[in-house]
Parts: C-alpha cells; structure tokens; sequence
C-alpha cells in the first residue's frame, strides 16, 4: 500500500490517496473549521454572521467532495470553538454542517482541544475517532495537540495536523497575516522517547505537514496567538533542534520560505 498527500491549492485542504492492489480510495483532509467562533466574538460587540459562515463552509466542502469524489472527508479536530462547553450556534450548525456532507461522503472525525462534548452533536453515521488520531498505513492523521505515543511512531513516516492555524508573520511583508502551509522533516528520535526502540534508517525522519485552519477569519482575531506553537509535536521538535528541513507555501502554492522562515510561522 502507498499513500500520497498532495495539497489542494488554493483551498486549505489536503488530497490523501491511497492505492493497493490496483485500487484507490481517496480522502479530502480538512482542519479547525471552528464553528461557532462567533458566538464569542458577539459577546465582545463583534457581530459575524453565524449562518452565513456555515453555508460558506458547507458550500466549500462540497466543492471540494465533488471534484475530487473522495471516500471520506476526515476531520482533523476544531470543528467546534467553544471550550469546555457547547454554545448556542454549535448545538445548531455542527450537527447541519456533518448531516449535509454525510449526503455526498462519509465522515471520518479526530477530535481537537476545543471539541469537548462533541460527542453530543455527532450524527450516528459519523466515524468518530480517538485523540491519538487514525493511522493509514504509514501516515498519522491527528489534531497535534497531543504527543503521539513512542508505539505509534514506529509505524509512522509522515504526520499530517493542523491546530497551530500557521500564518506568516513578517514585518514589511505584503504576505503578512495570510495563512500558509508549513512542511517539516524531523528528527524521529525526537519526538520518541527512550524506552521504545525505533527501527533504524527506515524511520529516522518524519514528514510532518500542518494545514492551514479552513477557517479564513480565525488570523484576524489575535494574531499574537501565532507568535509560538502550541503543538508539543512542533515544540519538542524545536526544543531539540531537529528539524532538518522545512518549506512553508502560501494557499497557491508559492513557496515562501525555508527553515531560516520558520520563526515567521511560529
């Protein structure tokens, strides 16, 4: 079996394809949608409207499912803002949101930091994950708010999150503020611990591809949040200065920097 991950320029989605025995099933990838933000922002005299960001998303998604035909849509965490708790636009438009992908697709969903008690607004038919992700092959997909177990790494040559929204931030640049994608490889051993012996060669680097937040107006908020990672997947990497090799592209797929960049994005 092989699994291919290739970006869906210019939507922050990723096109996952796996081929076995002359088959191939396919999987539009997607991260932090984040609905219900606005329930919050009303609060603060900030007003967005609630249903238009949901047909908006609804509407991209589906565009997304019919061009490509996928086997499922997988959820990589977010889908709802709130945490700790369920407001009032999340009760309502989480549960529309995923009955009106479930007509065209299946529903693959890992849970994020801010979906506690999501299990609440889930339809039965939605294929509802751990927070230690689901692996194909040797392809992990998770939130990246958690650190994946030493075990699970063994098998694993590439890490697709989301979680930290990456968007560039540099001073005097036109491209500041606009999300980007950010693409790493890394040191396995550092995101091991050393009571689990890794295979040698094979795995000594991972793959790790963070996503874009689907939500287009989650940078405009804080951006100071984006100033440091909050992944202990991308800390501890950092801590132990092992990345080997980074590019960060913009949602057309411009490539605007390297790992002398990535203090842009972190």
């Amino acid at each position: 079996m092989t699994i291919s991950a290739i970006p869906l320029y210019p939507e922050p989605a990723l096109l996952l394809t796996e081929q076995q025995n002359g088959l191939i099933k396919r999987y539009i990838v997607v991260s932090d949608l984040h609905l219900g933000f606005e329930n919050s922002l009303d609060m603060r005299g900030v007003f967005i409207d609630s249903n238009l960001y949901l047909i908006e998303t609804i509407d991209a998604l589906l565009h997304l499912i019919r061009a490509h035909e996928p086997e499922a849509i997988i959820l990589l965490g977010d889908l709802k803002s709130s945490v700790g708790f369920v407001n009032r636009d999340e009760w309502n438009n989480v549960p529309y949101l995923l009955n009106s992908l479930l007509k065209y697709t299946e529903i693959y969903f890992i849970p994020g930091n801010h979906d506690s008690n999501i299990r609440f607004l889930l339809p039965d038919k939605v294929n509802l994950f751990s927070i230690n992700g689901m692996l194909l092959e040797d392809t992990l997909l998770l939130h990246g708010h958690t650190m994946p177990s030493s075990s699970r790494l063994k098998a694993v040559k590439r890490i697709i999150m989301g979680h930290i929204h990456p968007v560039f931030l540099k001073q005097g640049s036109v491209l500041s503020g606009h999300r980007v994608w950010l693409h790493l490889k890394v040191k396995m051993m550092a995101l091991s611990d050393l009571t689990v012996k890794l295979p040698s060669k094979t795995n000594d680097l991972v793959e790790i591809v963070v996503i874009p937040a689907f939500n287009k107006y989650l940078y405009t908020l804080s951006r100071k949040q984006f100033k440091k990672s909050i992944s202990p997947i991308v800390n501890r990497s950092l801590l132990k200065d092992s990345i080997t090799e980074a590019y960060i592209t913009t949602l057309d797929g411009s490539l605007i920097g390297d790992i002398s960049s990535i203090n842009d994005v972190l």
